[in-house]
């Protein structure tokens, strides 16, 4: 059986694939397949070969799925970058990537210039664009039947490096060749959340993370229809999930809480009624938002943990949750192991590493020295974070030893931010952390030691603010930058980050 856009554009030409919640643009998939097709043959037009990867940085847009589709059924490695970046962000990707290809919005046209001119040897085209930029026109000529030589080609998406640059996760094509054979999180789709292929799928998140894009092509292989926000606000998805008639759902906590916030005449307005399933993950979800959550839509919360990297997965459902409150669950189609610093296992209630055995091998494109580190003696991969087991095999996680930040369901990783701060004249030490925070989960929070005591004050914060932005994305900027006359470090030089976040940590507990 062949789990395809293809498939589907043969027996259900005209059922529709993605809707655009705003906007309420639909497209079938017959129309789906002639533009994954136009875009097969583009690639091949233009070079780009099985094997050889293209990048995409768009916003939220219909063609978003055309294009990966696209790419998938040319066997090529397709990269899909935030199109919150920097240029010199987005540059540094599309040229670590290799990429042949680079695919933007014409929304971002400012930004794409300048990626232009800081990476010259990656060409683009722009969807909306015009004169050699225009992806449309360079489409229309193209044919809208298969290339000849279709082979499964996969994705490749960026997680944040050791040196704090962002580092590709990087998975083999598929040993399987046919544009149409199944994979893992289909199956997992499918048995452990009931995904068929009569669902219709909300995708309230931005397709260039990890889990919107994978999951809504999922749905894609399955035969249902993706509805997606093109941006998420709260009373909105509510809107769509009743105006769609949606089925299953995808969310991150951060997403939770603004729902939470509505005004209950708000929250009582829409019928929820045909939600069968509404899945969260990327960041633990406190308990008590979790459980009005419940309260509010019924038992059909389902969480899993996972990564980018896809070495492991763990899923609980709301029956499950409810008898073990801040678990995420038990390990499927992998085994879970909690593991010391010397990487040998620890009993049931010991907090540990946690590592994943028998997932799927992946490495850490350019960087060895990342994929070792994630690697322990016994060969079982770990994301870094540290948790326990009960004893009935129940996965909690109750800190990330890399200390990453998660922010609105976003990994942001402090290094990238203190090794700019640092090289302000005006900064003589720095610690960037994650405090707490009630809508976001995590904010970044600069904890800055002057070079001048006497500078440290609001005015310094607001010209470090200015100093920054130019030169990182919008999520990862401070919310807060706080001065202090000298940070924890030992004599060697290590930072006790650790003793930064407890303190702030008391004093959200404090404020509460």
């Amino acid at each position: 059986m062949r789990h395809h856009p293809s498939a589907h554009a043969e027996t259900r030409p005209d059922r529709a694939a993605v809707i655009m919640a705003g906007s309420g643009r639909v497209v079938t998939y017959r129309e789906l397949d002639e533009a994954s097709n136009r875009f097969a043959h583009l690639l091949r037009a233009r070079g780009l070969q099985i094997g050889d990867t293209v990048a995409f940085c768009l916003e939220n847009e219909a063609e978003f799925f055309a294009l990966c589709w696209g790419a998938q059924r040319a066997g090529l490695v397709y990269v899909a970058i935030s199109c919150r970046l920097t240029a010199p962000e987005i540059a540094y990707i599309a040229g670590d990537s290799g990429a042949g290809l680079l695919v933007g919005s014409a929304a971002l046209a400012t930004v794409l210039d300048d990626v232009a001119r800081l990476a010259p040897a990656v060409p683009q085209l722009r969807l909306g664009g015009s004169g050699a930029l225009d992806l449309g026109a360079a489409l229309d000529a193209m044919p809208a039947t298969p290339v000849a030589d279709e082979r499964a080609g996969r994705d490749m998406l960026y997680s944040s490096g050791t040196t704090g640059k962002p580092k590709g996760v990087l998975v083999p094509l598929p040993e399987d060749p046919a544009i149409g054979g199944g994979n893992s999180l289909m199956a997992l789709a499918s048995d452990a959340f009931g995904i068929g292929g009569d669902a219709v799928y909300l995708c309230p998140a931005p397709l260039y993370h990890a889990a919107p894009l994978r999951w809504s092509m999922t749905v894609h292989r399955l035969g249902g229809t993706v509805v997606v926000m093109e941006k998420f606000d709260p009373e909105a998805a509510l809107q769509a999930i009743e105006t769609y008639r949606v089925t299953d759902s995808q969310w991150v906590p951060t997403h939770f809480v603004r729902l939470l916030k509505l005004p209950a005449e708000v929250r009582a307005r829409y019928d929820l009624t045909s939600l069968k399933c509404a899945i969260h993950a990327a960041a633990p979800c406190p308990v008590p938002v979790k459980q009005a959550m419940i309260d509010w839509w019924g038992p059909v919360l389902a969480e899993y943990y996972a990564g980018t990297e896809g070495n492991g997965f763990t899923f609980i459902s709301t029956p499950e949750w409810l008898t073990h409150p801040g678990s995420v669950g038990r390990a499927l189609r992998c085994t879970v192991r909690i593991c010391d610093e010397a990487g040998d296992e620890v009993p049931p209630g010991t907090e540990g590493q946690v590592f994943f055995e028998g997932g799927t091998p992946f490495s850490y494109h350019n960087d060895p020295a990342k994929t070792r580190e994630a690697t322990n003696r016994h060969g079982w991969t770990s994301l870094g974070d540290v948790g326990r087991l009960d004893e009935d095999g129940y996965l909690y996680l109750t800190d990330r030893k890399s200390f990453m930040i998660i922010s609105g369901g976003v990994n942001i990783y402090p290094q990238e931010i203190e090794n700019l701060l640092i090289t302000h004249p005006k900064v003589a030490d720095v610690a960037v952390i994650g405090a707490p925070d009630p809508d976001l989960g995590e904010r970044v929070v600069a904890v800055v030691q002057p070079a001048d005591m006497a500078q440290a004050g609001p005015t310094l914060a607001r010209e470090l603010a200015d100093w920054l932005a130019p030169q990182l994305s919008r999520v990862k900027q401070p919310r807060a930058i706080d001065f202090r006359a000298e940070l924890p470090r030992e004599p060697t030089g290590k930072l006790f980050k650790r003793l930064l976040r407890e303190e702030y940590r008391a004093a959200a507990v404090a404020a509460a």
